[in-house]
């Protein structure tokens, strides 16, 4: 007969949580204070301390059992707004409301949640906020490639214990999934479809049972009240595995789609551009907001098809042009303006970078790219820096 059994402890060095002053998880906050200051990239529940802990103390709506935070504190933590008290949050996710509502929701339900878009749509991004402001530990995390192993789902085993004394308490070594439901918190599966499909239905009797079975010990973990799911997917790049029917009925799914407007995404970029510009001392970003503007412009018209005044059509390169990769180019941008220019974002810092994200078939992309140059930059009144800079790196 089975019986239950929580997985053994890990030492604070190798599973940590917030801060203490998050409220938010009381594990490890020996690993997490190690990091520091000096972290190249601090977890969410890190980065923004301050602001989880000040929704925490202003927060008197229900919370769900083992949450932090209440749903509407969590929305307001991915959304951004202003408390009573005065204290600004930050914007996480720049987008409709409803999407980030139903998702909180769906955490607080028993169906686990699935993020799904096109590469750059901030899955991950979201995914982590939602989990640090629900459990506050983002960092249970199975990272899901074409050699995600079964264990990294269930569960593994200490070799060592295990050819000593055989299957034992001691042996098991915990997934972050199996730890998440003995523990009440919240699991992230990143790239799920990456996974091959039959490690990827390990999850259907996790998600369904709310039960890991453990046969080597004759026991099982039950998930407790507040452990739940976040999954994300996309199905636009290569070596995609569907998911099963089965599992698919298992999740809520959210889609997370491209920005609405021109602005919008500016405001994405420059805000994450921003956040990382801090983190390695690079110039601010209100100066370079003209270069942003133009690279989100370039992205989009190459992205749908279509110059923004809708006159002119245009071909699509293979590349997805996300607004993650607008990121990224601003920031090397950047790095070039500080390192090697005068420290303002310009047309020649960025122009190398829009080259790489576009042209990622040498053949068919680059015939593309000319033609955008020739017959849209080229012609657009105020680009004629951003048009040479062009064809200094493409020729």
């Amino acid at each position: 007969m089975s019986v239950p059994v929580e997985p053994t402890p890990v030492e604070p060095s190798q599973h940590r949580s917030a801060p203490a002053n998050t409220g938010a998880g009381e594990k490890g906050r020996a690993g997490a204070a190690q990091a520091g200051p000096e972290a190249l990239r601090p977890h969410a529940e890190d980065a923004f301390a301050a602001e989880l802990a000040a929704l925490a103390a202003q927060d008197d709506r229900p919370r769900p059992a083992r949450w932090k935070l209440s749903p509407w504190a969590v929305a307001t933590y991915l959304l951004g707004g202003t408390l009573p008290d005065g204290t600004v949050i930050t914007p996480k996710y720049v987008g409709p409301r409803r999407i980030v509502e139903v998702a909180v929701t769906t955490l607080a339900t028993d169906r686990a949640l699935l993020l799904l878009g096109v590469p750059g749509t901030a899955k991950t991004w979201v995914s982590e906020h939602l989990a640090a402001a629900v459990s506050g530990d983002s960092t249970l995390l199975v990272q899901g490639t074409a050699g995600t192993p079964e264990e990294a789902i269930r569960y593994g085993w200490n070799y060592a214990q295990l050819l000593a004394h055989g299957p034992s308490r001691d042996a098991l070594v915990p997934s972050p999934v199996m730890r998440a439901m003995a523990e009440g918190m919240t699991a992230r599966v990143e790239e799920l479809t990456r996974i091959p499909a039959d490690v990827q239905d390990t999850l259907i009797t996790i998600l369904s049972e709310k039960t890991l079975p453990i046969p080597e010990l004759g026991a099982e973990v039950q998930a407790v009240r507040g452990f739940n799911l976040i999954a994300t997917a996309n199905d636009r790049d290569r070596g995609v595995n569907d998911l099963s029917s089965a599992l698919r009925r298992r999740f809520n799914t959210v889609v997370l789609p491209l920005p609405e407007s021109p602005e919008a995404e500016v405001d994405i970029v420059s805000r994450r551009v921003d956040q990382i510009g801090r983190s390695l001392d690079l110039p601010a970003v209100p100066d370079g907001v003209d270069e942003i503007r133009r690279v989100v412009t370039v992205f989009r018209e190459l992205r749908d098809g279509v110059t923004t005044d809708r006159r002119t059509k245009l071909k699509s390169p293979s590349g997805t042009l996300s607004t993650a990769e607008a990121i990224s180019v601003v920031t090397g941008g950047l790095a070039l303006a500080a390192h090697f220019g005068d420290g303002v974002l310009r047309a020649g810092d960025v122009a190398a970078g829009i080259l790489g994200a576009v042209v990622r078939d040498p053949a068919a992309d680059r015939v593309v790219w000319q033609e955008y140059l020739e017959t849209v930059v080229r012609e657009r009144d105020g680009w004629k820096d951003f048009y040479r800079a062009c064809r200094e790196v493409s020729a």
